[in-house]
């Protein structure tokens, strides 16, 4: 039935098609317009007029449907009303259409409902946390779906690799940070700095940018271009901060004595600190992603977008940047990054509960290392020719490998340092270890597809950092190039 848009209109045309069908247009409609809803879903009435509407809509849906039923003091109902009426020019009043007989009577329908709101002191998204919570349809306990890996050094431990390795197995990557960090992928080769490492090894998952990231437009529109990222795909979270060219002439000048990569990503989140009133206290005044133009069709809340796949039962992977002994907090102060790189630090950036947490990946390297320069302490500095004298591998192939992916320069590195390892483990919380650089022990081990097929000498160091960790080595890399081994690393 075709009526003209004027309420009285309305409620005479749907007081006829009452009359005609004793209340069975509505679901008629209904079922007419759900498409590929699918069986199991809930139908939630929010609208019903009559209790032979509700009626109808009960038995073509049974259990599914849920009625939920909004009041308000009339003098907030005329109000509203009449907000709408100035938007929509409509001509009936509030007076004039609660004169209805069908209206008079939709107080009665409270009684049939499931949940009965009052809305007075409530906006749209209030009123829905009091439906789906009246409902009973969240769920109890959530179920731990989200995986965090984060670095257990000073960084460069290889987490790229095995972050793409392990990326098929999620239906969300999410990363948190800044481009003052990079991390290598071999396959399919790319050097990532502001999306997730597995980005294009698993070109179904939804890609997500927190909260929490640092932002340099420059990187991370290449980066959109460079993986074809659509809107579909890729979330950024409004809340994320604009590095400037200003943050980065600030590093330029004044930390180079901790060997900071100079990105801008510490003077940055300085201004999303201090420049929170009208007046900006430090440097240019904020951007946030919500205020970029060129990404406008990817700014969502993230926050949402993870509800959506804890609903949907989706594992997640978050990727952490650079390492535990880096963090603002906890590392070594000054020689630190801008933020906490813990596994607690990056689910606070990304805006995840702890309880949604399944495992804590903890990566780690053989040798660890720190980006050149004067960046900080380290247990036992050595060079590429005793590694190169342990392994068998050339001190060549070392040296081109152990350059900073930001920072070009030469990396110093160290022995491995076992106290490291267990306050890294303890901070962190580690469920699983993934260890990489094995060919630094042998270079052996780079021909090796299977944990028995690494050198004894190896298999017995793995064991110690087991022990050293009280977490497990299920993830074993045995150089760049080469294939991950899984040592008992199950979804």
């Amino acid at each position: 039935m075709n009526a003209p848009a004027e309420r009285s209109n309305l409620q005479s045309a749907g007081a006829a098609l009452d009359a005609e069908t004793k209340g069975r247009w509505v679901a008629e409609a209904l079922r007419a317009r759900e498409g590929g809803l699918p069986l199991d879903a809930v139908v939630v009435l929010d609208c019903a007029r009559t209790r032979d509407q509700v009626a109808a809509l009960r038995e073509a849906y049974g259990e599914r449907m849920r009625h939920v039923h909004l009041k308000a003091a009339r003098f907030l109902r005329a109000r509203r009303y009449d907000e709408r009426r100035e938007a929509t020019f409509e001509d009936t009043t509030f007076e004039e259409a609660s004169e209805d007989a069908t209206e008079r009577a939709i107080p009665e329908l409270a009684g049939l409902a499931d949940v009965v709101i009052g809305t007075d002191a409530l906006d749209g998204p209030g009123i829905l946390a009091r439906a789906v919570a009246g409902l009973g349809l969240l769920p109890g306990r959530p179920t731990p779906l989200v995986d965090v890996l984060v670095g257990a050094q000073y960084g460069s431990e290889g987490k790229g690799n095995i972050c793409a390795h392990l990326a098929r197995r999620y239906g969300v990557l999410m990363r948190v940070g800044g481009p003052n960090a990079g991390h290598m992928v071999a396959d399919p080769p790319y050097k990532y700095v502001q999306l997730p490492s597995g980005t294009q090894s698993n070109t179904s998952a939804r890609i997500l940018v927190g909260a929490g990231a640092t932002l340099w437009l420059p990187q991370l529109l290449k980066e959109i271009a460079d993986c074809r990222l659509g809107p579909d795909r890729l979330s950024i979270d409004p809340q994320a901060m604009v590095i400037e060219p200003e943050d980065r002439e600030i590093e330029e000048r004044g930390l180079e004595v901790i060997g900071s990569t100079k990105q801008g990503v510490g003077a940055a989140t300085a201004r999303k600190i201090l420049n929170r009133g009208t007046t900006p206290q430090f440097g240019a005044p904020v951007r946030l992603a919500r205020h970029v133009r060129e990404l406008k069709d990817f700014v969502r809340c993230t926050k949402r977008e993870l509800e959506k796949a804890y609903a949907d039962g989706v594992p997640i992977m978050l990727e952490g940047t650079q390492g535990t002994d880096l963090s603002l907090h906890h590392g070594p102060h000054p020689h630190v990054t801008s933020r906490d790189t813990t596994a607690s630090g990056c689910l606070a950036d990304a805006g995840i509960a702890p309880h949604r947490v399944r495992r804590v990946i903890m990566v780690t390297r053989t040798y660890p290392i720190r980006v050149g320069g004067t960046s900080g302490p380290m247990m036992r500095e050595i060079d590429a020719g005793t590694i190169a004298a342990r392994s068998g591998l050339p001190a060549e192939a070392i040296l081109k490998t152990e350059v900073g992916t930001v920072s070009g320069k030469a990396r110093r590195i160290g022995e491995f340092d076992w106290e490291q390892l267990r306050r890294a483990a303890v901070l962190n919380g580690a469920t699983d270890v993934a260890l990489t650089f094995a060919d630094y022990l042998d270079t052996a081990n780079a021909e090796a597809t299977t944990f028995e097929q690494l050198s004894e000498a190896t298999r017995s160091f793995i064991a110690e950092v087991a022990a050293v960790a009280n977490a497990p080595v299920t993830l074993v890399s045995v150089g760049f190039e080469t294939a991950v081994i899984e040592n008992g690393f199950d979804q």
